[in-house]
């Protein structure tokens, strides 16, 4: 007894048919289906009553106590689904000399079925939407009146749940557009043959973090009735015969129908003046960043393929642009999927594996010749992919929220390499990279804690920001930055010369070192602007009371021009390329037999 669902396969079903459940992201069940089929199966007394829907989906079922229940065999199953394409009504009083009941169309079995009737199911607008079907195993004469309008009556009903299941399984309730599942299935048939191809349109509405923010801020409500404000918008903006689809929390698609060719550069450009304008949503201003993303899709790429998430691809990047659209590129694409592969994968080499090392730069007093700090720089080699630079995964770090991770190992691992040299009898500082991410009131407990764990005095520390992060000087900067260097710690301002310079700022800042930046030293020798560049730079970090580093000598030019002007110490690969911590030891006892 009861009500079962099941999508059944397309082909020549098996006799016994077993109802699987359906995927409920895609086909809900049918509103009030069993009411309708207890009523149809009282008021005709029949074995069983069958739905049997467009997309391939049955729902069918037996009154209780019956001894022997009436199977949806595959010849009832095959009656079904014709009369769930041809849209007529039809009864068959007695169904044993009826061909298409008979088991496998031999006629050897006996079938099954005494009795069958149906009546069609349509939708709003007169769509058919599939046929409700009764059995059972008694042959009967022809159905009275009452049981034709009973029958008609429950088709009626079956055809309100149907209609709501169709709503239920295209329409997403926030913003009463056609959803995700509704978008593929629309566009598989825009692309019937396997060489079709069509341009789908994607839009986001903001930034990821962006939108979350606005959720967290002014909550689920307005997000919703923002992205009605933008689909309103771009509806305005769409011709007759696009369709468009809420694919995302903030993403929306348009689908053009019979659009082979990519829409002109002005209605893309006219679209996204349309969205920039701000949206007054719920009495709140608000401006969105969007981007518009277009890719051409091809039917045999939606076999095991997500267009979505390629044309997404080009969304992001739309976002960053000034122009606000892009078309999708495999390129950029690929290299964005890498980026998602190397943070995955460095999450794991910072938990589980042993793929980072540190290295160690010398910074040189050039005055003695001596060196006096190593600055820590983090390797990474991938067992696949090898040698994986700085500038590749400390960016995908910060993005990817595991700076703090990185930043915590670089400390960890560099503080318990200073202890043995220090141990050894090793007069030196290390000097630690911090980004801005680091920068909070946590910073000096941190950084203490390590310090203690590893008996490494504070004062042989040595923190580099960038000019940038330093320059940046507000309330929290100066407390942080006081607080470390209270602690003892060494404040360094990295990569001087190419930020954005506030000499007010500078001032302020508690730093105890400035390094130029190598791309300013690199050249000075050549260069004539890069030389009064470099040595007036150096003059005013001198007169504010700064170690003055210069990054970059890489060359004995480079070393003799730089002995010229006011500088304290030298680095660069003149001096030394970074060393594995094994073999500082050995570099240091050369450089000392070697002197200056």
């Amino acid at each position: 007894m009861g009500i079962s669902q099941g999508l059944l396969p397309s082909g020549q079903p098996d006799a016994d048919v077993v109802p699987v459940a359906a995927p409920a992201a895609e086909h809900h069940a049918v509103p009030g289906f069993e009411a309708v089929a207890r009523l149809a199966s009282g008021a005709l007394d029949v074995s069983l009553v069958a739905l049997l829907l467009a997309d391939g989906s049955a729902f069918w079922y037996t009154p209780p106590g019956q001894p022997d229940p009436l199977p949806l065999d595959g010849a009832l199953l095959a009656a079904c689904r014709e009369a769930a394409r041809h849209g007529q009504p039809e009864m068959v009083a007695d169904a044993r000399a009826d061909a298409r009941f008979l088991p496998g169309g031999t006629g050897t079995v006996p079938s099954a079925i005494g009795f069958f009737a149906c009546e069609p199911v349509f939708g709003l607008g007169g769509r058919l939407l599939g046929a409700l079907c009764v059995a059972d195993r008694r042959p009967r004469p022809a159905l009275h009146a009452g049981a034709h309008a009973a029958l008609r009556d429950a088709a009626s009903l079956a055809s309100t749940g149907a209609t709501l299941r169709s709503y239920l399984n295209r329409t997403d309730p926030a913003t009463g557009l056609p959803h995700r599942a509704a978008f593929f299935a629309d566009l598989r048939t825009h692309l019937p043959g396997d060489h079709d191809t069509a341009w789908i349109v994607v839009i986001e509405a903001a930034p990821v973090a962006r939108f979350n923010a606005l959720v967290r801020a002014m909550g689920h409500a307005y997000a919703d009735a923002l992205m009605r404000a933008m689909a309103e918008r771009t509806q305005a903006w769409m011709t007759p015969d696009m369709q468009l689809y809420q694919v995302g929390t903030s993403r929306v698609a348009v689908l053009p129908a019979g659009l082979h060719d990519a829409l002109p550069p002005a209605r893309l450009d006219e679209l996204v003046a349309m969205l920039r304008t701000p949206i007054d949503c719920l009495g709140v201003p608000l401006s969105l960043q969007p981007g518009v993303g277009l890719l051409k899709v091809e039917a045999n790429e939606l076999r095991g393929g997500d267009p979505l998430r390629r044309v997404m691809s080009a969304s992001h990047v739309a976002q960053d642009s000034g122009r606000g659209w892009a078309v999708y590129d495999h390129r950029q694409d690929e290299r964005q999927r890498q980026e998602f592969f190397l943070v995955t994968e460095l999450a794991a080499a910072l938990s589980e594996r042993a793929e980072l090392e540190l290295y160690y730069q010398p910074r040189v007093d050039l005055a003695s010749g001596r060196c006096v700090a190593l600055e820590a720089l983090a390797r990474w080699r991938h067992p696949t992919l090898g040698a994986i630079s700085p500038s590749v995964f400390v960016p995908l770090a910060e993005q990817a929220g595991l700076m703090r991770t990185l930043t915590d190992w670089v400390i960890d691992h560099g503080l318990a390499q200073l202890a043995a040299w220090l141990r050894d009898g090793l007069d030196l500082r290390l000097s630690l990279n911090v980004s801005s991410i680091d920068l909070d009131a946590m910073l000096e407990t941190r950084l203490a804690a390590a310090a203690r764990r590893h008996g490494v005095p504070l004062s042989r520390l040595e923190l580099e920001f960038t000019e940038s992060v330093a320059i940046h000087h507000d309330e929290l900067t100066r407390f942080v930055l006081d607080a470390l260097r209270e602690a003892g710690v060494g404040i360094a301002i990295d990569d001087f010369g190419i930020g954005y310079s506030n000499l007010d700022a500078l001032r302020r800042i508690p730093a105890t070192s400035l390094k130029i930046d190598q791309s300013l030293v690199r050249a000075l020798d050549t260069r004539a602007q890069d030389a009064a560049i470099v040595r007036s730079m150096a003059a005013l970090g001198h007169d504010l009371g700064f170690r003055v580093v210069m990054e970059g000598v890489e060359t004995a030019c480079v070393m003799a021009a730089v002995r010229d002007m006011y500088c304290d110490e030298v680095q660069g690969f003149h001096i030394a390329h970074p060393l594995p911590g094994a073999a500082v030891t050995g570099w240091l006892r050369g450089h000392a037999a070697r002197g200056t």
